[in-house]
This record gives structure tokens, C-alpha cells and sequence, in this order.
């Protein structure tokens, strides 16, 4: 959960603008949209190996 306490003479857009980074720094905006919507295990899994497949492949070849 984020919590933002207002400083001493700090505007309101000073505040939102705080707010906000605070949320993505937190993973809170990255994990709703994540549970937006139902994803079957199968789906999750398969994202995964893909994801590692893409990683092994990008150390294997050399830069």
C-alpha cells in the first residue's frame, strides 16, 4: 500500500506528482493491470517459458 503524507507548503501537483511515482516504483499500476483480466495457468506457464527461452537466447549469443 502507498502512503504519501503532504509536506509543509507542497501544492496539490506537486503532491499528484509524487503520488504517482510512488505507485510505480510500488508495482501497484503493473499488478493490476496483470489481474485485469483471468489468465488460465496454462497461459501463465507458457509466458514464462517463453520469457526464459528469450533470456537463455539473448546470453547464449554474444553482444
Amino acid at each position: 500500500m502507498v502512503k504519501l503524507t503532504l509536506r509543509d507548503r507542497e501544492s496539490v501537483q506537486e503532491a499528484v506528482r509524487r503520488f504517482r511515482k510512488l505507485v510505480e516504483r510500488s508495482g501497484v499500476k503493473k499488478e493490476m493491470r496483470r489481474r485485469e483480466y483471468y489468465e488460465k495457468p496454462s497461459e501463465i506457464k507458457r509466458r514464462a517459458r517463453l520469457r526464459a527461452e528469450r533470456r537463455s537466447r539473448r546470453l547464449r549469443l554474444p553482444a
